[in-house]
């Protein structure tokens, strides 16, 4: 018996859709879904991409900003106390800030977090001490002063001498300076400046402390105080920079990165090495940073090794490039 014809399953298939495509309501849910689906896959996609710009440009909060500052200041305080805990080392910190049109300058959240003097700190830094040659930073304060005021002339002489007192560190032209014009006046100078006095006494070493090296530095800096004079200002700066003892401050900053430029000017008698510094890094910013150490058997330049140990501690602890990126 033969069976009756029976087309292939597709075709059923075909027929069928061919038959739901005349008929409209089948087709106008259908048309409906699919641009219902379209759509709500466009919103999702939409917020997901304004999300991530979101978060991407929100700058971080005024309250992270601090969090993330008292947190680093703390850390460095307490390296400070452990380091100084025997009485043998002075050390004292200030943030000056980018450089006006560096990298860092150019970041918003960079210039909030550095900040000038926010993350400022400091251990036995007002104790007086031996300040061996450091104390040529306020022989430089005053003769900058008195040629400010017309009452000194740069001679050849006198500029040989004062090179050869920040490069070299020789004593000539310091000494002569204060038999000229007095221990006292020198001192009433630092008093006049809120620097430490008396620094001079006749007949015994000059002392100091680094809480008023810091300041000293810190009007060198900011071109304040006694060094207005542009052009004396820069000249000593540019000395310091070549000054040719940098087994301290110097050698710690540039083992943390490479490029960051050291404008000190150290000082070392018996068992003193004292290093005091104002450092840019390759991104501009900028910070004082005061080392004076005595004791642990130190002799010549023996000391400057732990000054630049220190020095790469609190460069790698304040300036690491992740707390920036953080706060973005």
């Amino acid at each position: 018996m033969k069976h009756a014809y029976r087309p292939p399953h597709h075709k059923i298939h075909i027929s069928r859709l061919i038959k739901l495509l005349h008929n409209r309501h089948v087709l106008a849910g259908l048309l409906i879904f699919c641009l219902a689906l379209a759509s709500l896959l466009t919103v999702q996609a939409h917020r997901k991409r304004a999300g991530l710009n979101s978060d991407a440009a929100q700058p971080a909060t005024a309250k992270q900003v601090a969090t993330r500052q008292r947190h680093v200041k703390r850390q460095l305080h307490h390296y400070f106390q452990k380091i100084s805990a025997d009485g043998t080392t002075s050390v004292s910190f200030y943030n000056l800030g980018p450089v006006a049109g560096s990298t860092a300058a150019k970041s918003p959240t960079a210039r909030r977090f550095y900040q000038a003097g926010t993350l400022a700190t400091s251990a036995n830094a007002h104790t007086p001490v031996i300040s061996a040659s450091t104390y040529k930073l306020y022989i430089a304060a005053y003769l900058f002063q008195q040629h400010a005021a017309g009452l000194y002339t740069w001679t050849p002489t006198a500029e040989a001498g004062f090179h050869r007192m920040i490069v070299n560190s020789a004593n000539d032209f310091a000494e002569d300076t204060i038999d000229t014009y007095g221990p006292v006046t020198l001192d009433n100078f630092l008093t006049s400046q809120h620097y430490y006095s008396p620094a001079f006494i006749s007949g015994e070493a000059a002392v100091t402390t680094a809480d008023s090296l810091t300041r000293v530095l810190k009007d060198l800096a900011t071109q304040k105080g006694p060094f207005r004079h542009a052009k004396d200002q820069q000249q000593l700066l540019a000395l310091m920079r070549t000054q040719v003892y940098r087994t301290g401050i110097p050698a710690g900053a540039a083992a943390t990165q490479k490029g960051t430029v050291v404008a000190d000017k150290v000082g070392f008698l018996a068992d003193t090495n004292n290093d005091a510094a104002i450092v840019t890094l390759p991104n501009g910013e900028r910070y004082i940073l005061v080392i004076m150490t005595h004791g642990h058997e130190q002799n010549g330049f023996s000391g400057f090794p732990r000054i630049a140990k220190i020095t790469t501690h609190v460069q790698r602890l304040v300036y690491d490039p992740a707390i920036v990126k953080s706060l973005n």
